[in-house]
């Protein structure tokens, strides 16, 4: 059975630091893109950042050169590395992945990340 588990959400000043984790089993990340998204209350979900299966990372322009997602294949775990944090960075983040050629994705529970003084 397929469950993504996130972690790593919190309560952070404007400028501090936060990571997240997600954490699966019952797939193999490393035939997968990974992405992580996020969703305020009241808004759509939105793609933050994505790891394709080469390793190739993309950003919504919101957070470039603020957040890096990465990966541990061996560890089936996928991270967001958030620096610089704004108040509008805050929302529920969310993991996902898909395996290409596959229509069916996978989605974690949510983490909130609440960026305030």
């Amino acid at each position: 059975q397929v469950q993504l588990v996130e972690s790593g959400g919190g309560l952070v000043q404007p400028g501090g630091s936060l990571r997240l984790s997600c954490a699966a089993s019952g797939i193999m990340f490393s035939l997968n893109t990974l992405g992580w998204y996020r969703q305020a209350p009241g808004k759509q979900r939105e793609l933050v950042a994505t790891i394709a299966v080469s390793g190739s990372t993309a950003y919504v322009d919101s957070v470039k050169g603020r957040f890096t997602i990465s990966r541990e294949n061996a560890k089936n775990t996928v991270y967001l590395q958030m620096n610089s944090l704004k108040p509008e960075d805050t929302a529920v983040y969310y993991c996902n992945a898909r395996r290409p050629g596959y229509s069916a994705s996978f989605w974690g529970q949510g983490t909130q990340v609440t960026v305030s003084t």
